[in-house]
């Protein structure tokens, strides 16, 4: 079932602070500010088609003229819209999220009739390289409708901050589905895909296992940022809060090149009672791994969600509704594996 199991030994810290990785604070502004303006990108799809196809484009920021340039080359195979006709009508679309209304859209011109359109336009926005290193590019591709009533039918999401700026080549990607979580008015960062199990003290035997044991088994992730040409490189790391120690942290190995990798990777806690389950944290987060500095990705929180842990208010005890629910799941069943499909978001 799983690739590895590491067993470790986990004692909580009882009433001792202990720092969450990075403390980091939630920043209810950026969400909300990104939520108002991500929905809107999908206003006015009314035919629904799966995304399928290819586009190819290269990415290029020209210092002198202090301008980001989008070089829109070409799409491949993409789906037909109008199934009577055999017809679409293509156009691609940039945004720069999370502040798309003030950079504006910039579209290409609408090529008839057509499921492979050669555009090989340039869609340029005037910004400062540093504000342009926090931005992300959406870039979708519609179908045309004299009525207004255009249809989607694909997008690739780019993080700029970690693109590579010497790569100015055309390069092709594949168009994907829109993100549920986008259209949602959440900030995409994919999907993952993972059980949990709690097994308490003495539940197999006598003094089987000594201590509860929790269970977690990392599968896959799905649609995570694509951060080079080649994908990403990344690896997932697992603490269980309040403990930031050593003995707390665990890894996966790195998957190479792939937007959608699968870890199959079990870790096993133990030293768990009961009553800890409402006061830890199992924070997993997704990580771009490079030479010099691991790129931060995504990540979830399983826990109660309640910002206590302890009696010690901590801005980790942060878990959204579908965290939470999942974490009481298995806090009542157990012995029982149980499977989560869970967006990832920033922590």
């Amino acid at each position: 079932e799983s690739d590895t199991a590491s067993e470790l030994s986990f004692q909580f810290q009882r009433h001792k602070k202990t720092p969450s990785i990075g403390s980091h604070s939630s920043d209810m502004a950026s969400v909300s500010s990104v939520s108002g303006s991500v929905l809107s990108v999908y206003s006015g799809d009314f035919g629904s088609v799966d995304a399928q196809g290819t586009v190819e484009f290269a990415l290029d920021y020209d210092e002198k003229n202090r301008e980001f340039q989008v070089h829109v080359s070409q799409c491949k195979d993409l789906a037909v819209v109008d199934e009577k006709k055999g017809r679409s009508d293509p156009y691609v679309k940039t945004y720069l999220l999370p502040d798309k209304a003030r950079m504006g859209k910039r579209k290409t011109s609408v090529k008839k009739r057509t499921v492979n359109p050669i555009y090989n336009e340039v869609l340029r926005y005037k910004i400062e390289k540093m504000v342009l290193l926090i931005q992300k590019l959406n870039l979708s591709v519609w179908h045309n409708d004299p009525l207004g009533r255009n249809s989607f039918l694909g997008e690739i999401e780019i993080d700029l901050a970690s693109w590579d700026w010497s790569n100015r080549k055309l390069n092709w990607y594949p168009l994907k589905p829109r993100s549920l979580s986008a259209v949602n008015g959440a900030d995409h960062r994919g999907v993952m895909s993972l059980s949990i199990k709690y097994v308490p003290p003495g539940s197999l035997g006598p003094k089987n296992p000594p201590s509860g044991e929790v269970h977690i088994w990392v599968k896959d992730v799905k649609d995570l940022l694509q951060l080079r040409p080649s994908g990403v490189d990344s690896f997932v790391k697992c603490y269980v809060l309040p403990d930031t120690s050593k003995k707390s942290y665990q890894k996966t190995r790195v998957i190479k090149r792939d937007t959608n990798p699968v870890f199959n990777h079990t870790i096993v806690y133990d030293g768990f009672h009961t009553e800890d389950l409402k006061d830890a944290c199992v924070e997993l987060t997704v990580w771009d791994h490079e030479k010099l500095t691991n790129h931060f990705l995504g990540g979830i929180r399983l826990g109660l969600g309640t910002g206590l842990s302890y009696g010690i208010a901590v801005d980790w005890m942060d878990s959204t509704q579908e965290e939470v629910a999942f974490w009481q799941e298995m806090m009542l069943a157990a012995n029982e594996w149980i499977e989560g499909l869970l967006p990832l978001r920033s922590l």
